[in-house]
């Protein structure tokens, strides 16, 4: 199958503003482009891409004060399965974990690890370790917070979610990842696309998603604590330790959001160069 994904953004700027934006999928994801990504912005001058640490595909731009309108229309070959499922995947104990790990075992701005780890224990330390844990934890997360959109918080942290037992998809992962931290299982947020694919449509208007992945088996491997089932379309534009690391916009200056449109669908299109691969 291939996925057609992409947005539209307006803001204002009341200034002249430098901005620093994740909005383009990971870079593992380019051999699987059918259509690149081209990211349009209203705005003269250059766009700076780099890496940044976590190895996310960053844009810095500079941008007159007024309107700002930034748009990109991708589309991108997938292999139509959900979510990869190891149910048997095993947990690494701390001393042998690969180095690039151990900062998600660390609390972070919203997973506050120190605040939850004897509830984390008491509730999950008799579960077998591995992927029967950390679905025990979605389960948990899932279950505990009730999701709304009217009761969204940019400041919630996962510890204040665990308590309100309310939030959007970005506290479903923050909790989830921080019980995940104190039982010695890494896990990182991971944010993009997630369309309606193999599921009945959501009327509600189209956003960019959050889930978590946690290191199992010498690998990353996708939870969803929010849906808790296997979705097809996943497309990751960020990693981070949390929700800080991964803003799709973030702006060294004020500014005001005037439109925003997500898409992500199936489509029946196909390049010949990529059908033929």
């Amino acid at each position: 199958m291939h996925i057609r994904f992409g947005f539209d953004i307006g803001l204002t700027l009341p200034a002249p503003t430098t901005l620093v934006l994740l909005l383009h999928a990971r870079p593992e994801y380019a051999p699987r482009l059918t259509r690149p990504q081209l990211l349009r912005c209203s705005a003269d001058g250059p766009l700076e891409h780099f890496i940044d640490s976590f190895g996310n595909h960053a844009t810095r731009l500079h941008t007159p004060a007024g309107p700002l309108e930034l748009s990109m229309d991708a589309e991108i070959a997938h292999d139509g399965l959900p979510d990869l499922h190891l149910p048997d995947a095993r947990q690494h104990a701390p001393c042998r974990l690969p180095a690039h790990t151990l900062r998600h075992l660390l609390p972070s701005r919203y997973c506050e690890t120190d605040l939850l780890g004897n509830f984390a224990w008491s509730r999950f330390g008799r579960v077998p370790e591995g992927a029967a844990r950390v679905q025990a934890v979605c389960d948990y997360v899932h279950g505990h917070l009730r999701f709304s959109y009217a009761q969204a918080r940019n400041t919630r942290t996962a510890f204040q979610a665990w308590q309100e037992g309310v939030g959007v998809c970005r506290d479903f992962a923050h909790l989830a990842i921080t019980l995940c931290r104190c039982l010695n299982i890494p896990a990182r947020y991971a944010t993009g696309y997630l369309g309606d694919i193999g599921v009945p449509r959501d009327p509600a208007p189209m956003d960019f998603s959050a889930w978590f992945e946690v290191f199992l088996d010498n690998r990353w491997i996708a939870f969803d604590a929010r849906h808790n089932t296997r979705r097809i379309g996943r497309i990751v534009l960020a990693h981070g330790r949390d929700a800080a690391d991964c803003a799709f916009i973030t702006s060294y200056g004020a500014h005001t959001l005037d439109s925003f449109n997500v898409v992500t669908e199936e489509t029946a299109s196909c390049m010949p160069t990529a059908c033929a691969a």
